[in-house]
């Protein structure tokens, strides 16, 4: 196995672009060095992103906030910018493992990853958020459901790279919020998950995205349940034409951690809940 930890975007998707085996991408290795250890993959390359500074960045710009995909959940964390604007998208991150883990995984290695379940990527699709993603010859910037098209597949061509996450600006009065089930009281995966963002105009829902996680092969945008809100003050009888749109847009699967039947309900509890906690960021009455 060769290491390379180039300094660049650039120079680290040229080094995928060319590597003959398979490459991975280091960023916090969360996943990566547990697969290596348990022989599930065997690189021929591994580059490690952490040394490129467009990676490490998290910056708030008039159009919205940049993070770098090697941008950890703890630092995350630690931005009290990000955590007025964005909520929901930190709690979604701060929800990857341990604290110690907190420490080395990132968004970026979470959506990359293409877990079903993966606890930041329907926070980030119900916020609108887009990948910035570099190749060889170009780059593209893609909305971030784009991005898994499949348990363990992406959308990422030969020698592309995320380079970064873009949020758009906060205006007005908006909030957001993320929720999952899981078996356990802490550390463990999502048996279903939902990520709601809206805005309010004079008292009422402006605009809406939700976003449904480990229901079906990727997660799952449900235009339906937006529009079910959109122009109410969030009354019981929208929320349940939510829950309902929530629960006809899942297609899971029955295994130990949860039935079909179970999942298909409770995506339609954990949306509403989402949603009257992001109305109430927003600061709905």
């Amino acid at each position: 196995m060769r290491y390379e930890a180039p300094t660049t975007t650039q120079e680290a998707a040229n080094l995928i672009a060319r590597e003959k085996g398979e490459a991975f991408v280091l960023a916090g290795g969360t996943d990566l060095l547990v697969r290596m250890k348990t022989g599930l993959s065997d690189p021929t390359l591994v580059v490690d992103i952490k040394h490129i500074p467009a990676m490490q960045d998290v910056k708030t710009t008039d159009s919205g906030t940049k993070i770098g995909a090697a941008v950890s959940g703890s630092r995350l964390n630690a931005n009290k910018k990000l955590k007025k604007a964005w909520p929901g998208i930190v709690e979604a991150a701060n929800l990857i493992g341990s604290d110690q883990i907190q420490g080395r995984a990132t968004m970026v290695g979470n959506l990359c990853n293409a877990s079903p379940a993966a606890d930041s990527v329907p926070a980030m699709i119900a916020a609108g958020a887009k990948a910035v993603v570099v190749g060889p010859k170009k780059r593209r910037t893609v909305p971030v459901e784009k991005i898994a098209t499949g348990p363990g597949k992406t959308s990422l061509a030969k020698g592309e790279i995320v380079e970064s996450i873009n949020l758009p600006k906060r205006t007005g009065k908006a909030g957001d919020a993320y929720l999952r089930f899981i078996p356990r009281t802490e550390m463990d995966i999502a048996v279903v998950s939902a990520g709601v963002n809206l805005t309010l105009e004079r008292g009422l829902v402006k605009t809406a995205r939700v976003c449904l996680g480990a229901v079906g092969p990727t997660a799952v945008l449900v235009q339906k349940a937006a529009k079910a809100i959109i122009g109410s003050k969030l009354d019981e009888e929208s929320l349940d034409k939510m829950a309902e749109a929530c629960s006809a847009a899942c297609t899971p699967i029955s295994d130990k951690r949860g039935t079909v039947e179970y999942r298909t309900k409770v995506a339609g509890v954990l949306a509403k809940r989402a949603a009257k906690i992001a109305f109430k960021r927003a600061g709905g009455k």
